[in-house]
């Protein structure tokens, strides 16, 4: 349910012209979803307004910034950047959609959960509605091409 939450958040992020990532953020244990968003880049000029940093910024508490108990699902492998941010939210779980073997920091790329600074590594499963996810951003770009 959960990444079919984050794929909801990577339709509205193309429709309004973004790259189509999106990202849920749930409690764990209670299953509660605490924060969606899909990509934000184009609309706030941010380049580090990705899915992932949106919602870790949203679930953030002023007294608790570490997510501990917290499953984070997104439609694309996370970039080097949003990886390291993950790490350091202390984030349980990592789901993620389609593998990104061009700008990936997790499967590829840094590897940043196995570099040996990385103070925290989250249980990381890839793979998850690879298909859906993936088709997304292959439409998106294939438009972008022929323009």
């Amino acid at each position: 349910m959960s990444m079919k939450i984050a794929l909801e958040e990577a339709e509205a992020a193309a429709a309004r012209g973004e790259v189509p990532i999106g990202a849920v953020l749930v409690h764990g244990p209670s299953g509660r979803v605490l924060a969606r968003a899909g990509n934000r880049v184009e609309e706030l000029g941010d380049a580090t307004a990705h899915a992932e940093m949106l919602v870790l910024r949203a679930a953030a508490d002023p007294a608790q910034h570490r997510l501990a108990e917290c499953d984070l699902y997104v439609t694309l492998e996370p970039c080097p950047m949003c990886a390291a941010a993950i790490a350091l939210a202390r984030v349980r779980r990592l789901y993620f959609g389609a593998y990104d073997p061009k700008g990936g920091g997790v499967e590829h790329g840094p590897r940043i959960f196995t570099q040996p600074t990385c103070h925290h590594r989250p249980e990381v499963v890839g793979g998850i509605e690879e298909g859906p996810a993936a088709l997304l951003l292959r439409d998106f770009f294939a438009v972008r091409r022929q323009s």
